[in-house]
């Protein structure tokens, strides 16, 4: 595909073998070394120490399981009072990730250095200094003495540093901006003056309360963040991840424009539940992209179906990437309710993805893959389709059973152990089993930390009112306009989400950028979930679009360029939001069954007609005039207006007429 243009149409006939070594490996979840590197380069939280076979090694893996095992135990006996059990969290984080992850990339990374070493101490000696006088911290709360500034200093830059080695610069910079404007805010001008602080009163509040680093994003972590990710890591040892690959293969495959839409299913389903964008990206894109190629899409376009695909997930039910715990905590409503607002608008995500896919392959003449060559679907679910029970068990605990989401998680977890065993290929072992475990705990520490150093955020926000000061600054800018204050808040928060992932980014922009959309009237929900989304399309677009330049990566396509791809590929998405900020019916809120299937019906022609717009194609390439038009009907079924939709309507009557007559004239002229 080198130096092809990227909608030239390229022969059908050289279709992807799926049984070819390295796509098959791929497919089984196995990566060569160079696509790990790859996964390091883009991904901070994959980037860790190789230890060398020997008691730290082992010590390492063992203090993994015990952690794993505290959670575990924690959830189901309860755990310690709130400090006490937050700060110890965050300790056994910072513990196992000055271990894991080195100061830089010059470090050595298969031994533990001298001053990992005193950090790991002074790790240990907050959590220590915490539950020994933990009446004293709790009542000088507000009014400390020198031992809690220095414990507090001393929590505050292992926070930081722990955050820049595990998730890079961005996320401890913002902090350093925040902190610097909580010391000197006095000076900053106009409408953004404080009263400044000293750094007494702010290491204090980050340390001794529950509304700094030990607030709501660390205690989400310590509790549903942490089972989720070891049900993500137990799933895997099971084999779910290839499960979900064949089943794609098999339902996908031999479509038209197969392996893109193979890439946009298994990604989905993956992403929801392992919430790294960067990693499934080049994870599943290992096999999915190659094949694509091969179909005949460019490399820039498939870098940008696996990136979009893989970015979407994060917003898929039912896991959603853990962000909906945040959410659920944030808002105060339970975790159902946030899986079925946010169900309908990740569909439609997706679906606008799927028919892009589709009508590309259309323009370029592009078939599917040989169906001899594919799994079949049967085979595919008497194989592994076992491993689907855990999640309808989750799904039926989570809506229908009344039971928590922690004891839910703990439940499932166990199922998934049980049922695994069901069948000789998914069977694990003991020793699955702790690996599963140390691995829950090893990838719990990079977003922990995030959470962590987030806190610092939030605590500055919360003690200088900074996030009522910007939500009044984004209703000035868009002059009291609900389009203008949208579009603000879309760049606001798109700008706070680059380089910083996923749930960090959707706690920095609910809590600056969703007080603004309250303001106006728009529901808590719709405005938290319109934040988050616009987060999480930070990892799309340029010039940080970490999942899209690690998807160029494995296609070997140009960055900015798959970059650009994505952005039009997920323009559906970016404007999902905005219908359901317009129409709170799509995420069935306030609604009649009635009502909210005329709005969903009229959600999906309106994200039909914005493919067809985008793509410029529908049975046959399409004028520009009739994609004005299209595009034009699109905005009207979004607003969700009886009138509207029927103008919407009307023009996706036109653009679907004119076309099919051009196809047909086209068709009896070829005969």
């Amino acid at each position: 595909m080198s130096g092809k243009n990227m909608d030239e149409p390229k022969n059908a006939g050289t279709a992807a073998e799926p049984e070819d070594a390295a796509i098959a490996k791929a497919m089984a979840g196995v990566l060569t070394e160079e696509q790990r590197k790859l996964i390091e380069s883009y991904d901070k939280e994959s980037s860790v120490r190789k230890l060398e076979a020997g008691i730290v090694s082992k010590v390492l893996y063992l203090a993994c399981i015990a952690v794993t095992l505290y959670h575990f135990i924690t959830s189901l006996m309860g755990p310690p009072v709130v400090l006490e059990h937050r700060s110890l969290h965050v300790a056994m984080m910072l513990v196992l990730g000055f271990a894991l992850y080195p100061f830089g990339k010059k470090s050595n990374y298969k031994r533990v250095s001298w001053c990992d070493w005193v950090l790991i101490a002074l790790s240990i000696a907050v959590p220590l200094y915490v539950w020994v006088d933990y009446l004293g911290v709790v009542e000088r709360a507000g009014m400390p003495n020198t031992n809690d500034l220095i414990v507090a200093t001393i929590l505050t830059v292992l926070v930081l540093e722990g955050s820049r080695r595990m998730t890079g610069w961005a996320l401890p910079t913002l902090s350093l901006i925040f902190i610097a404007y909580g010391l000197f805010g006095r000076d900053m001008p106009g409408m953004f003056a404080h009263r400044g602080y000293t750094w007494v009163q702010l290491s204090n509040h980050f340390f001794a309360n529950t509304e700094g680093i030990y607030g709501t994003s660390v205690g989400v972590a310590a509790s549903y963040i942490f089972l989720f990710i070891l049900f993500g890591t137990v799933m895997s040892k099971s084999g779910m991840g290839s499960f979900f690959n064949d089943l794609a293969m098999a339902l996908a495959g031999h479509t038209k424009g197969g392996p893109a839409k193979v890439s946009v299913v298994s990604s989905a389903l993956l992403g929801s539940i392992n919430g790294s964008a960067v990693a499934n990206v080049v994870t599943t894109g290992a096999f999915t992209i190659p094949l694509m190629k091969k179909t005949g899409y460019s490399k820039e376009f498939a870098g940008a179906v696996e990136a979009c695909s893989s970015v979407g997930g994060q917003a898929l039910p039912p896991v959603m990437g853990a962000a909906a715990f945040i959410m659920a905590e944030i808002l105060g409503v339970s975790y159902s309710v946030i899986i079925i607002h946010a169900a309908i608008p990740s569909l439609l995500y997706y679906l606008g993805v799927l028919i892009q896919v589709h009508l590309r392959a259309g323009k370029l003449g592009l078939v599917g893959l040989p169906r001899e060559r594919l799994p079949r679907v049967k085979v595919v679910l008497k194989d592994k389709g076992h491993l689907l029970i855990p999640i309808f068990l989750l799904l039926y605990l989570l809506l229908f059973s009344g039971t928590t989401v922690v004891f839910s998680a703990v439940i499932t977890i166990i199922a998934t152990v049980i049922i695994a065993c069901l069948r000789k290929n998914t069977r694990m072992s003991f020793k699955d089993i702790c690996d599963a475990f140390a691995d829950g705990a090893k990838q719990t520490v990079p977003v922990a930390m995030a959470c962590a150093c987030v806190g610092i955020i939030i605590g500055v926000t919360s003690k200088t009112g900074f996030g009522l000061t910007m939500a009044g600054t984004i209703i000035s800018l868009g002059h009291q306009s609900l389009l203008f204050t949208l579009f603000f808040s879309m760049i606001t928060c798109m700008i706070l989400g680059m380089g910083v992932p996923s749930i960090p980014a959707y706690i920095i922009t609910a809590t600056i950028a969703a007080p603004a959309l309250f303001k106006l009237g728009i529901p808590e929900m719709a405005a938290h979930l319109f934040a988050f989304y616009y987060a999480m399309f930070a990892n799309l677009t340029p010039p940080v679009a970490l999942a899209a330049f690690a998807a160029a990566g494995v296609s070997g396509g140009d960055p900015m360029k798959t970059g650009y791809a994505a952005v039009k590929l997920a323009l559906a998405g970016f404007i999902v939001p905005f219908m359901f900020v317009y129409s709170p019916e799509i995420m069935l809120i306030d609604t009649t069954l009635s009502e909210g299937i005329r709005v969903v019906i009229g959600a999906c022609l309106g994200v039909l007609l914005i493919g067809v717009a985008v793509e410029g194609y529908l049975f046959t390439r399409i004028s520009w005039l009739l994609r004005i038009v299209a595009m034009s009907g699109a905005f009207c079924l979004i607003d969700g207006g009886v009138y509207s939709d029927m103008l919407g309507l009307a023009c996706l009557v036109v653009v679907v007429g004119v076309q099919y007559f051009l196809s047909r004239k086209k068709r009896t002229a070829a005969a």
